[in-house]
């Protein structure tokens, strides 16, 4: 029996209320008074030009495929160790993707092997702010200046963190967030659009309106509304959009009962990792991180699997992340192959996510100190 889980869904304060408010006004479809006043939060608090809800992080990463016109035989450029969702909304498309390596520091890509990937197809490179630690963006930025190519954003883990004082998210033409409930603030499933090329935003709104102008309807400026481009409903519906807004109201209070959290991992487990047990997750002093996980890196395979289980049998629920995408089934059908990108592989198959979630306890997360450190006869 699980006792203490990996992720826990959290009750910020007003979710609850805020949606049988929704309810009340007769409007718990997309883009209601919820959804704007979300949209408005995260507009002001992180400078962008426009914010688009969405109803996931994927379907924010497929509008900005779509906002970058890929089409077929384009390439992107992006990180093996990933979730399937970055790469799954440029391949609806019909573009390639085109694996690179990670660091082995901040596990996220490694900008000196994304020119090699440059071809004359490359149409976007997406860094993936692996933990919310942000990616060499000043690199990456000349890197896709230099071929022409957009750059969005994969931030799914990256509210409130910042790269040299730059929100994450905000950086490229396009950035997709995610508010999926093993994020620091969620609403279940549900994803944000950040618009940083204000020459996309009205074709943003017509995309995520199935196409159609609807939103230019609404505010007055036509008197109709009609289909004016591909697209599909990416909206979510305003109850989502209430319970989110409850926790964006405690941003604050949230990362910083995360940060206790992470701190006690790493000071309690630091003597693990001095002793050579393990490595410990790396912020580079120009990042500022979020505090949305805690892992361990292990010395081998077998290591990670043994402390998993032991974990298990004592009731905490730790988990592995990403498999090697380049990999599986479909990267394997674009040429992806073993030994291709050694750090990627190397770290998915020794990589421990330790439970972390916002009402976590300090005497659950004692407990599962006290069971790692157990683990390694400490």
């Amino acid at each position: 029996m699980i006792a203490i889980p990996f992720n826990r869904p959290h009750i910020a304060g007003n979710e609850f209320l805020y949606m049988a408010q929704a309810v009340e006004s007769g409007h718990i479809s997309g883009d209601g008074d919820f959804s704007r006043k979300c949209q408005d939060f995260l507009e002001r608090r992180y400078g962008v030009p426009r914010v688009l809800l969405t109803a996931s992080g994927p379907a924010a990463l497929e509008m900005a495929a779509l906002l970058c016109r890929v089409g077929a035989g384009d390439e992107i450029i992006l990180p093996s160790f990933t979730f399937v969702s970055t790469a799954n909304a440029f391949v609806l498309r019909g573009a390639k993707p085109v694996f690179v390596d990670i660091r082995p520091d901040t596990l996220n890509m490694n900008e000196a092997h994304v020119e090699a990937g440059i071809g004359p197809r490359t149409r976007v490179i997406v860094p993936v702010h692996y933990a919310g630690i942000g990616c060499e963006m000043d690199a990456l930025e000349e890197l896709a200046e230099g071929c022409g190519a957009s750059i969005v954003e994969d931030a799914a883990q990256g509210i409130e963190a910042r790269y040299r004082n730059r929100p994450l998210g905000t950086i490229g033409s396009l950035g997709a967030l995610s508010f999926h409930e093993t994020k620091n603030v969620s609403c279940g499933e549900g994803g944000a659009l950040f618009i940083n090329d204000g020459s996309l935003i009205e074709r943003a709104e017509i995309l995520r309106e199935k196409g159609t102008n609807r939103s230019k309807f609404f505010r007055g400026e036509v008197d109709k509304y009609t289909w004016m481009d591909c697209g599909s409903s990416f909206l979510p519906s305003d109850l989502q959009a209430a319970f989110l807004l409850a926790q964006l109201e405690r941003l604050e209070s949230i990362t910083e009962r995360r940060r206790r959290i992470f701190d006690n991992y790493r000071e309690a487990l630091a003597p693990l990792e001095e002793a050579g047990f393990m490595k410990l997750p790396i912020r580079p002093g120009h990042c500022q991180g979020n505090h949305h996980m805690f892992y361990l890196l292990l010395e081998t395979e077998v290591v990670r699997d043994g402390l998993l289980e032991f974990l298990k049998s004592r009731g905490i629920l730790a988990v592995f992340h990403y498999l090697p995408l380049h990999l599986s089934p479909m990267g394997r059908a674009f040429g992806g192959r073993e030994g291709q990108f050694p750090v990627t592989e190397s770290v998915s198959s020794r990589l421990v996510r330790l439970p972390f979630y916002n009402d976590l306890s300090s005497s659950d997360q004692e407990t599962v100190i006290r069971s790692v450190q157990a683990f390694f006869g400490r």
